[in-house]
């Protein structure tokens, strides 16, 4: 492998010798206490401004994933500010943002009356140890350009660099929209860690608990000379902001495709890289076979460079990491969840267990429900609806078992029967529709091991009222569905808004808001918006958006991707209708407005 990388370089260098290439940061001095990395100075949501990749110019020599140090040179990481969504000519008179009311045919334009509830989301963190000897970096590190490799960038992409301060960069710019206009709580849609590490799940905590954070594992080489590796301080969530946490696949399952075995736990915390078979193919068995050892990242080096990977042959003896027992895998042969959502309790935010209870940890459950607000009749089901027990013919799909499925029911009814309003928070969509995204699509998520399939669940689903979103991650991806009632004509009421929110690892590594306003009709408004976030220029995070970029142009390269131009944010407000009775019931609450504009 380094062979094909050394051509690649050579016979580009040999067509542009004046080419000159940047230093990554690797002259930061050390210093005996960790200073933070600031965000910019001023802070935005994408409709305001947003993140816009540059155009590849026809002709631009292709790289492959490995190639790092060429990301910039080329232009595949390129991007800028623009103008955000509800630009408009006139400042005064902003473009109002996308108005959806297909779900809401009496609505009367109302304006917003009063805020019932305002939030945040974060999904697919994928917080990484990139030294982990356990991680399939080679499948991806040694792709080639191009859409086949284009879902091969979960295995690898030079993001897994600065995870922890992507994150970090995110939870300062939630703190500063805080201070404009607060949010009653957060959430984490799942997915926080990418490969069911204790060490990952700490940073993940930590990050948000606001701790220092030492984002190396092993030898922690690099430590002192090179930026993304480099102990900082972390900011920490802004203490007035209770937040919440969901399980995903990610977070129980070796890199989210299989059950952790004897061979993945020794992996994590040995010191042999991980050795086996070339495929992509979570089905394929390929983690308990042999052939190909994965490499890990090279701390000491500006662009991460991967060593022992390649071929068994190539290696005279295995290659090796310094061994390290903090990376050991949550998951046991009993449970692929319970140290998982243990690890909430050791927390300096609040709540401590971030929705878990001492019942979860007593039954082995990730579903649980809470109000936000006490005096808001709102209620959230934050329910687990991924596979669960070894044996799964696909780990990163859906998955219902039956007294999952029976709760779910029953606190949905609990809500309609006690006039709440009911959103649902899971990992995974339940049936996401082709939208603006083209990244998107409508197709099943559900595995056939599930005792119920999509569109049953969401026939279920249709039966409450009172039901108004299903938000989720999963996709990486941000779509907003509609999920007409089946008489959409007579009972719109019994229709709800299903909105994903898309990764901080990969591109557009975006957030989401929610704004929940009643409408002077009694009508709801939900209002979202994406907001990426405010990193400095020059720090790992700001490198790291680069990254993600020109991994996302090289793994899907096409003439459409190498011409895409745009944020991917969707920014929408969601108008929802109630039944009469629910109507009533919310007439008086909600907090008076700052400003009818959003």
């Amino acid at each position: 492998m380094r062979n094909r990388t050394f051509w690649l370089f050579s016979s580009i260098f040999a067509l542009m010798p004046q080419l000159q290439l940047a230093g990554c940061g690797s002259d930061i001095p050390t210093d005996p206490q960790p200073a933070g990395w600031p965000i910019a100075k001023d802070v935005f949501t994408t409709a305001q401004q947003q993140i816009l990749p540059v155009a590849i110019p026809a002709g631009t020599p292709q790289l492959n994933p490995a190639d790092v140090p060429l990301y910039e040179p080329f232009g595949y990481s390129a991007w800028h500010v623009g103008a955000g969504t509800n630009y408009s000519p006139d400042p005064n008179h902003p473009r109002p943002y996308d108005k959806r009311t297909e779900l809401a045919p009496a609505y009367t334009n109302a304006p917003a009356a009063a805020r019932l509830l305002s939030f945040f989301s974060i999904s697919d963190i994928h917080i990484a140890d990139k030294e982990s000897p356990a991680q399939p970096i080679g499948v991806g590190w040694s792709a080639p350009y191009g859409p086949a490799s284009a879902g091969l960038a979960s295995a690898y992409s030079p993001i897994i660099l600065s995870t922890t301060q992507v994150l970090d960069a995110a939870i300062q710019t939630i703190n500063a929209l805080h201070q404009k206009s607060p949010f009653d709580f957060g959430i984490s849609l799942g997915d926080d860690i990418n490969n069911n590490q204790y060490n990952e799940l700490r940073w993940f905590i930590d990050v948000l608990d606001g701790q220092v954070i030492t984002p190396s594992s092993g030898a922690h080489v690099g430590a002192d000379t090179i930026d993304y590796q480099m102990p900082y301080q972390a900011a920490g969530l802004n203490p007035a902001i209770p937040w919440f946490q969901v399980i995903g696949n990610h977070d129980q399952f070796w890199m989210g495709s299989a059950y952790e075995d004897v061979k993945t736990r020794q992996t994590h915390i040995g010191p042999f890289i991980l050795d086996m078979a070339m495929s992509s193919d979570p089905s394929s068995g390929a983690i308990d076979q042999t052939g190909y050892y994965m490499g890990v990242v090279d701390g000491s080096t500006s662009y991460g460079d991967i060593y022992g990977v390649g071929p068994e042959a190539y290696f005279a003896t295995p290659p090796t990491v310094v061994a390290d027992a903090d990376r050991r895998a949550l998951a046991t042969s009993a449970s692929s969840s319970l140290n998982w959502m243990s690890e909430f309790f050791h927390t300096t935010s609040s709540p401590v267990g971030h929705g878990f209870t001492a019942a979860n940890l007593a039954d082995d459950s990730a579903c649980y429900s809470f109000e936000p607000k006490s005096d808001m009749p709102i209620k959230v089901i934050v329910l687990d609806d991924t596979c669960k027990g070894v044996g799964q013919p696909n780990y990163a799909r859906a998955c219902l078992d039956q007294p999952r499925l029976d709760w779910l029911e029953a606190e949905l009814q609990d809500g309609q029967d006690h006039d709440k309003l009911m959103i649902i928070a899971a990992h995974i969509p339940l049936y996401p529709q082709q939208t603006l995204d083209p990244n998107s699509g409508n197709y099943f998520l559900f595995s056939s091991t599930s005792v119920i399939g999509d569109l049953p669940l969401l026939a279920i689903l249709h039966n409450y009222p009172n039901l108004i979103l299903w938000i989720s991650g999963h996709r990486h991806v941000n779509v907003v569905t509609p999920q007409p009632s089946a008489d959409p004509i007579n009972h719109p009421e019994e229709s709800f808004w299903e909105v994903e929110t898309s990764s901080l690892r990969d591109f557009p590594q975006e957030f989401r808001t929610c704004d929940i306003r009643r409408n002077g009709d009694n009508t709801i408004s939900i209002i979202v918006t994406d907001v990426d976030p405010a990193v400095a220029e020059g720090s790992p995070a700001a490198k790291s958006r680069g990254y993600a970029i020109g991994a996302a142009r090289i793994f899907g390269a096409t003439p459409a991707v190498l011409a895409d131009t745009t944020s991917h944010a969707y920014n929408a407000e969601l108008v929802k209708q109630l039944t009469p009775a629910m109507q009533a019931v919310i007439a008086n609450y909600g907090s008076p407005l700052a400003s009818p504009g959003h």
